[in-house]
């Protein structure tokens, strides 16, 4: 669909859930996802995250700053290779920084330095179930970043993993912040749908960059 002719306007899904549609330039998207290529490259690369009953994500992984595992956070992949993680690049705050001022209609001066990622990459029949972001110790908003293939995001409620729930498609470009009293609502991408990544990109899948403030 052509957002020149539907255009999507930014919304407010929940208290302190933003979606703001096509946020990243074409060529703010094709820089971003140069930059995920290298961060998957090995040591502390793209991995398959175990979980402690034994079964696998669907999707693969790469953090920076921290290294995210089942149910926190270390200095090296300690779930991996042992390699230290890669370091978090300032550019990326700074951009976590502006999206979240975007979103809350605050000033970036006065939003919290951001230094955790988790890029996830969802291949052919790639999924999330429904979670919390509850590893970190602090409450700032969390940033969502989508290249690729639309997905649809269920966004819930804090209670619990069932309705009431909100489904969202997002897009290559678009950006999902949430925080405040949605910051620890259940979200999960029942699915992706491929091929629909815009062609200029030269992505087969979907990437979701997180940006977090870990309060460690």
């Amino acid at each position: 669909m052509d957002d020149a002719l539907f255009p999507r306007p930014r919304a407010e899904i929940a208290p302190g859930a933003v979606h703001l549609p096509g946020w990243l330039t074409p060529a703010a998207q094709a820089r971003l996802l140069a930059a995920c290529r290298e961060w998957a490259r090995p040591p502390a690369g793209l991995r398959t995250v175990r979980m402690p009953g034994g079964g696998e994500m669907s999707v693969r992984t790469v953090c920076l700053g921290r290294h995210w595992f089942p149910y926190g956070y270390a200095r090296t992949v300690v779930d991996g290779d042992g390699a230290p993680v890669k370091p978090f690049p300032p550019w990326l705050g700074e951009l976590a920084r502006a999206a979240v001022a975007d979103a809350c209609g605050t000033a970036a001066a006065d939003v919290p330095p951001y230094d955790v990622t988790l890029v996830n990459f969802y291949g052919p029949g790639a999924k999330m179930g429904m979670h919390q972001d509850r590893d970190e110790k602090a409450d700032a908003p969390v940033v969502s970043l989508s290249l690729g293939d639309a997905c649809v995001f269920r966004f819930g409620n804090v209670s619990g993993r069932d309705r009431p729930w909100t489904d969202v498609e997002l897009r290559s470009g678009d950006l999902f912040v949430f925080g405040g009293p949605a910051r620890l609502a259940f979200h999960g991408v029942p699915r992706t749908l491929p091929d629909t990544a815009p062609p200029a990109l030269g992505l087969s899948g979907r990437l979701n960059i997180t940006l977090r403030v870990s309060g460690l």
